[in-house]
């Protein structure tokens, strides 16, 4: 994977690196999902369960990334 934005810190880990990644990755995600929703090509319940899908799947890679 590779970053959208250069990931800057001074406890940088590889495992912070790849949380960041998905970070955006849950960013844009859910950036296309509001447009689907905006311009009706899904429901809002359906965009809804999308976000809190990936959303949960956010949470789970930074209890196994981020477990310190």
């Amino acid at each position: 994977m590779e970053a959208h934005t250069p990931y800057r810190s001074p406890d940088w880990s590889p495992q912070r690196l790849m949380f960041h990644q998905n970070l955006e990755s849950f960013a844009e995600r859910v950036g296309l999902l509001v447009g689907l929703q905006s311009n009706g090509k899904v429901s809002q319940e359906q965009a809804y369960a999308e976000i809190r899908k990936l959303w949960k799947e956010l949470k789970d890679s930074r209890g196994s990334l981020l477990s310190d």
